[in-house]
């Protein structure tokens, strides 16, 4: 099943001061993707935080990917 990032993620200035989360949650996309980078596995993430879902996991990196092909550098 294909899925939309949009669908699953928002960014909302009075939760956690408008970083990108999953939506009906206060959990960030960055949280998860650190997360996922210290090799916590899909299902340690979902088994530790019931709020999410598989289809919180697969859209974080779908924004990831989105954010990276963004045209700006960070680097400066």
């Amino acid at each position: 099943m294909k899925i939309r990032w949009q669908d699953y993620v928002e960014e909302r200035k009075e939760i956690m001061t408008g970083k990108p989360t999953f939506k009906g949650t206060r959990l960030t996309v960055e949280f998860v993707l650190k997360q996922l980078g210290t090799e916590m596995s899909h299902a340690e993430l979902l088994e530790q935080y019931p709020t999410l879902k598989a289809e919180h996991l697969r859209a974080a990196v779908l924004y990831a990917e989105d954010v990276v092909a963004m045209d700006r550098s960070i680097y400066l």
